[in-house]
Parts: C-alpha cells; sequence; structure tokens
C-alpha cells in the first residue's frame, strides 16, 4: 500500500508528534529537554559508575552514585528550559525554584532513576516524570497537563500522554525517538499480577486477593522496578500491579507526587485505573514531599476487584 514520504510510524520524531496534538510550545520544549537528558542518563546506566555516592535522600535511603548523576543531568536540563519554575526530584529534600512564576511556566516532579539498585545486576530501570502547569506541585495528580517515563532496558523507550491517549517512542541507533505505538489501550482484565511488597506483611484482604488472582489464572510477573512492571502492563494491555498497605507499614511504599500520580495518570489514558484502595490515586491531595499511599493500578476490573477485597465485600 502506497504510504506518503515521512508519514509513516517509524519516521514521526518525538518533537514532531508533539506539535501535532496541539499543545503550547512550551510544554513541548519541557518534555523534549526530558528526552534529550534521557540520552545522557541511559549513557550513564551503560557506562558509569555503580558505587555508593556517599550521600543520602531525603528519605534516608543510601544514594547510588548514578542516582545522584541522573539528577543532576535532568534538573539542569529542566533549569535551562527557561519555562520551569518549581522543580522536585526524589532525589532532593525540598522544592528547587528555577525561576520566578511567571504565566506559561511548568512545575515538574519526576524520580530520575527509579530502580537503580537493580542496575548492577543488569535489570531495566528508568526515569518517571509529572509536569504541572504553573508552579503549585502539591495538588491531586488529576490536575497534570501532562505524564511519561524513560524505560531504560534492551531498548530505550519513552512513554507520554498529555490527556490525548498513549504513545510509546523508541530510542534509535541515530539517538532520535521515534513512534512505535500509538493510542494503546488496555483491555477490562488481564491475567499478569506484580505484588510488590514482603507477602508475610501482606493484611488478610490482599493475600485473599492475590489468591483470587491466582485462582483464575493470573500469572507472577514482577522485576522489582516500577517502570518496568507498569510499562509491560500497559504494553501488554492486562494486568495489575500492586503495593499494598502492609503490617508496620500503612502506606506502602511508594510515593505519590513521583511515581503513583505520573504511573496513574498514564494508565488511565490507557483505560485503566489506579486506585489506594478507597479513591483514585488521582484524586489524593499530597500533603508532602514525602507522601506515600497503597496502589493498585492496572485493567479497571482488577482493580475494582481489589476494592471489593479490601471491603470485605469479595471471597
Amino acid at each position: 500500500m502506497y504510504t506518503e514520504p515521512g508519514k509513516t510510524k517509524f519516521q514521526i520524531d518525538l518533537r514532531r508528534h508533539l506539535r501535532e496534538q496541539d499543545i503550547c510550545e512550551n510544554l513541548i520544549h519541557v518534555i523534549c529537554e526530558i528526552a534529550e537528558a534521557s540520552k545522557y542518563v541511559i549513557n550513564a546506566v551503560r557506562t558509569g559508575d555503580l558505587g555508593v555516592a556517599g550521600t543520602s535522600n531525603l528519605y534516608g535511603e543510601e544514594q547510588l552514585a548514578l542516582d545522584v548523576l541522573s539528577d543532576r543531568i535532568i534538573k539542569k536540563r529542566l533549569i535551562h528550559t527557561g519555562v520551569v519554575c518549581n522543580i522536585a526530584s526524589e532525589e532532593m529534600d525540598e522544592i528547587y525554584q528555577a525561576q520566578a512564576a511567571a504565566d506559561g511556566l511548568y512545575s515538574v516532579a519526576y524520580d530520575p532513576l527509579d530502580g537503580s539498585s537493580l542496575v548492577d545486576v543488569n535489570l531495566a530501570v528508568g526515569t518517571i516524570v509529572s509536569i504541572y502547569k504553573g508552579c503549585d506541585l502539591l495538588q491531586p495528580g488529576r490536575n497534570q497537563v501532562a505524564a511519561m517515563y524513560v524505560l531504560y532496558g534492551p531498548r530505550v523507550s519513552l512513554v507520554y500522554s498529555v490527556g490525548k491517549g498513549i504513545y510509546e517512542f523508541t530510542l534509535n541507533q541515530l539517538m532520535e525517538f521515534t513512534l512505535t505505538r500509538e493510542n494503546v489501550v488496555m483491555k477490562p482484565s488481564g491475567d499478569i499480577y506484580s505484588p510488590g511488597g514482603l507477602r508475610n506483611k501482606y493484611l488478610p484482604e490482599n493475600e485473599k486477593f492475590i489468591r483470587y488472582l491466582e485462582d483464575k489464572g493470573s500469572k507472577l510477573r514482577y522485576s522489582g522496578g516500577f517502570v518496568p512492571d507498569i510499562n509491560q502492563v500497559l504494553m501488554k494491555g492486562k494486568g495489575i500491579f500492586m503495593y499494598p498497605a502492609l503490617q508496620g507499614s500503612p502506606n506502602g511504599k511508594l510515593r505519590l507526587l513521583f511515581e503513583l500520580n505520573p504511573m496513574a495518570y498514564l494508565i488511565e489514558q490507557a483505560g485503566g485505573a489506579a486506585s489506594n484502595g478507597t479513591i483514585d490515586i488521582l484524586d489524593i491531595q499530597p500533603e508532602s514531599l514525602d507522601h506515600r499511599a497503597p496502589v493498585y493500578i492496572g485493567c479497571r476490573e482488577d482493580v475494582e476487584k481489589a476494592k471489593e477485597f479490601l471491603k470485605g465485600k469479595a471471597s
């Protein structure tokens, strides 16, 4: 079949695609700068020091050198966009003001290298990004104007949404992100489950939900990395990821601002759902940079079933 030159999906690069989404130039600039930063991050992952940097982040976790380097790479690119006012990173202890508030600016929250401890055993890791209009970062995820992640695996893929569906781009040999999947859609239910947290610390309701998934034939697929596990659920269009409340950790582990909000935004754009077991992740009002919440994210019917078990309405 005849195809107009330059119009096949593998020839559409990220910037060109963004310009077709009818969004403002400043937002295009922010997304493209993050994409550029990711090219330096993957170079650091492939060639960088895997040792400990000798510092700890806000949450008392030992920082790896790659965490620090990735954070600096992304932060520097965001500052130099000239269109970002506030920046929050999982590796910084407070919000960084890149410039004074003004019309047309954006704020960005990101996890520079989620799962960085997996690098030294050669498992996939990723960058997660949440973008808001204006300078307020502590607002419900429903207000995001864009979200994205970059997965550093056998291939480097960038998945983003500006509220108009989900698109995947892959980094080619020329170091260009080109469109590989468009309008990704999830099925109502699936047969994959990724359970985070120690199973022996699960509450009875969550244990019953896991047994329900196993009884219906769901396959365990858990890498220990949030980005690759969500990418699997999203790109296969089926399944559920969960990191529930645990005994001694009622709020789970994952952070609302840096991990849950952007992933919930993307999953909902594909027709899925994300909940803390009571309300949608995107409707939670963050109380601090360290705000954490349990999460059930993936196919809509699977998430609803999890909520039923938590309410004691399923067996």
